[in-house]
């Protein structure tokens, strides 16, 4: 339920491809919260705004619920379901099952963008060593989310779900990058892959695979790498 402007409380700073955002665009519209979308143009600057609510990180998303920023994607998510306990939780009420999931969210922000970037950025033996670390984090995912349909589990789709499922929109430039397949190397995160993208809030948060090989395109350009 994004908007340019409206009568919520809620108000997102973020950039159009960003997959850090996009989670942020997904839980909103799996919880049904109307908010004010405000795009930020990261290539040609950051705006006062941003940087007065994030002076720590300088870095998109930003959620500013009644005026107070929230920072971090992650945290952006918790916040959530904290502040608006009536809305569907994205984390299960169980501890352990919670304590699984933050953990599993928190291995997708520490391994796969970092891992993805220096698939495009680098060449020879440093772009190899990124392509055998994407295999094996995607093996590793794939052994977290089991025969389950979600990684939400009994659950549903939820807390992890929301985290990883931005980062599918680049599968096909980490493939091309990277010379491999996700249906050959983890079969059951392609198939995921495919399910998480019919889910409403992900099929309208998410860009096409396209638009993002064309955007590493930009980048490419902007850091002069061939």
């Amino acid at each position: 339920m994004a908007s340019e402007k409206n009568n919520s409380d809620l108000v997102l700073l973020d950039f159009w491809v960003s997959p850090f955002g996009q989670r942020v665009r997904i839980a909103l519209a799996e919880k049904s919260l109307p908010y004010e979308y405000v795009e930020e143009d990261l290539l040609a600057g950051k705006s006062d705004r941003l940087l007065q609510s994030n002076p720590v990180h300088k870095k998109i998303p930003v959620l500013l619920h009644g005026g107070k920023p929230v920072n971090e994607s992650l945290i952006i998510l918790q916040y959530l379901d904290e502040a608006f306990p009536d809305t569907p939780s994205l984390l299960p009420a169980d501890p352990y099952a919670r304590a699984q999931a933050r953990f599993w969210a928190d291995y997708v922000d520490k391994k796969v963008y970092d891992c993805g970037t220096r698939l495009w950025k680098l060449k020879g033996e440093p772009q190899a060593q990124a392509r055998a670390e994407m295999l094996e984090i995607l093996k590793t995912l794939e052994g977290a989310l089991g025969e389950s349909e979600f990684f939400g589990g009994e659950h549903g789709f939820g807390f992890v779900d929301a985290a990883f499922a931005p980062f599918t929109a680049w599968f096909e430039s980490y493939e091309k990058y990277g010379e491999f397949k996700v249906a050959e190397v983890a079969p059951r995160i392609e198939a995921w892959a495919k399910r998480v993208g019919k889910r409403e809030s992900v099929a309208k948060s998410l860009y096409s695979p396209d638009k993002v090989y064309d955007f590493i395109g930009v980048l490419k350009k902007k850091y002069g790498i061939e």
